[in-house]
């Protein structure tokens, strides 16, 4: 089974389209004028083994973000289909030099966020601290997934970003892995 999927969003805020491979080779094609969102959701593709591409334009920084978020999550929720194989938990815990990062995902179907990282600066470059926070929930929230994100050491604003997206990225690759022996991971009977 071809685990892809294209999501086109218009809105009369932001126009986004998003292809997803998750059985890809980390390759990218990302561009959504926000050099280092753009920075992040490549680090996600290359760290996550996914194959994405990203094009996102729209009137303000926070709709871009946000309708990316949504276009990321309904591309993952579709590719996963029905998760028979699946292993539906992930975590990781990644270093990116002093920052470490914690993060765990189960695809349960329930969506739900905790992110326990603080930004000392208001801008990481040309992204407002604030919309690495709003991604992610809007990315959980639309893939309907279970998702915590720690914060356990460090002070670069820049690191913690960048341990967040590889983190999350990583604990994805392992829930979305296939084992043959699975079956659909969940004693109801349905994710």
């Amino acid at each position: 089974m071809v685990r892809t999927a294209e999501i086109v969003r218009k809105t009369s805020e932001t126009e986004v389209q998003v292809k997803l491979n998750l059985d890809g080779k980390g390759s990218y094609r990302v561009s959504t004028g926000i050099g280092f969102f753009d920075h992040m959701l490549e680090s996600f593709a290359r760290h996550g083994s996914f194959d994405l591409e990203v094009t996102a334009k729209g009137d303000n920084e926070h709709h871009i973000v946000e309708d990316t978020g949504i276009a990321l999550g309904e591309a993952l929720k579709k590719a996963l289909g029905d998760k028979k194989g699946i292993n539906r938990f992930g975590q990781a815990v990644i270093p990116m030099d002093e920052v470490l990062i914690l993060t765990s995902v189960d695809l349960s179907g329930r969506a739900y966020t905790s992110l326990d990282v603080k930004f000392r600066k208001k801008k990481i470059e040309d992204l407002s601290a604030e919309m690495i926070e709003h991604f992610i929930h809007s990315f959980a929230s639309e893939a309907r997934m279970n998702l915590h994100i720690k914060f356990l050491d460090g002070r670069n604003d820049h690191h913690k970003a960048e341990a967040i997206f590889k983190s999350l990225a990583i604990a994805l690759r392992m829930a979305v892995a296939k084992d043959a022996t699975k079956g659909l991971p969940s004693t109801k009977g349905v994710l």
